[in-house]
């Protein structure tokens, strides 16, 4: 198997307030949806959000689940300025915002929000995660120093 994802879904408990959160608030346009799922181009692979109840039978487990995911969605950009731009856009739409924006031990720079559901997840600024122009990572500098 390649090392790569195709698409990352989420489970929705209210697909059409997820979508409008994604759509309104994050400011992203679906390419394809209808009324059990919606899908997101990212760069490189499709994030889709789909209802719960009818995901977890497809998968074979139950619908049913609360709490930290053990997951975060990271959204890295190339400066801090970029990352303070986006807490105050998010705060000032008022998006449930889990950390302000902390500066690392390593140079890098983030915040965490939720999603309408408690997905979590990261806006962040990583010296060691260089971004191409369309804002791909390419790779991850050795950080075996730290």
């Amino acid at each position: 198997m390649e090392q790569r994802l195709s698409v990352i879904t989420i489970a929705a408990d209210d697909l059409p307030a997820m979508r409008q959160f994604y759509v309104e608030t994050i400011g992203w346009q679906p390419v394809a949806e209808n009324r059990d799922i919606v899908f997101f181009r990212c760069n490189g692979f499709l994030l889709s959000i789909g209802k719960r109840e009818q995901l977890a039978p497809l998968i074979g487990v139950s619908p049913d689940g609360s709490g930290f995911r053990s997951f975060t969605f990271g959204y890295n950009v190339p400066t801090k300025a970029e990352v303070d731009t986006c807490f105050q856009d998010f705060k000032a739409k008022g998006v449930t915002i889990l950390r302000e924006p902390t500066d690392t031990f390593f140079g890098g720079y983030f915040f965490y929000f939720a999603d309408i559901e408690g997905n979590v997840l990261e806006v962040a600024y990583n010296p060691y995660i260089p971004l191409d122009a369309a804002g791909n990572a390419v790779t991850h500098h050795p950080i075996d120093h730290l």
